[in-house]
């Protein structure tokens, strides 16, 4: 009786499996990198917004969530810092 209910289960517990390892898995992986990513992005750095706004960060608010980027030549926006698609030139920490 016990074998014939975990031979029921198993087919279900294999698809969770699949699913686990196939979309829930790079999924947390990625959040990782973006988090990462955005956490290391300092003042500088050339990044592009979900928006699609292309800008130099020229101020990063520690105790707050949000950077001031500079889209065009005395031109600043504020930006929450989780929006940050892609940074594309990163700067050299200053020694």
């Amino acid at each position: 009786m016990e074998g014939g209910a975990i031979a029921q289960f198993l087919p279900l517990i294999l698809i969770f499996a699949i699913m686990y390892f196939l979309l829930i898995r790079p999924q947390q992986k990625k959040m990782k990198e973006h988090t990462a990513m955005v956490e290391a992005v300092r003042r500088g750095d050339q990044v592009v917004t979900q928006g699609g706004v292309i800008g130099k960060v020229s101020k990063v608010k520690e105790g707050e969530n949000e950077i001031e980027v500079e889209i065009a030549e005395g031109v600043k926006i504020r930006v929450v810092k989780s929006t940050i698609a892609q940074v594309l030139n990163k700067t050299e920490p200053a020694k």
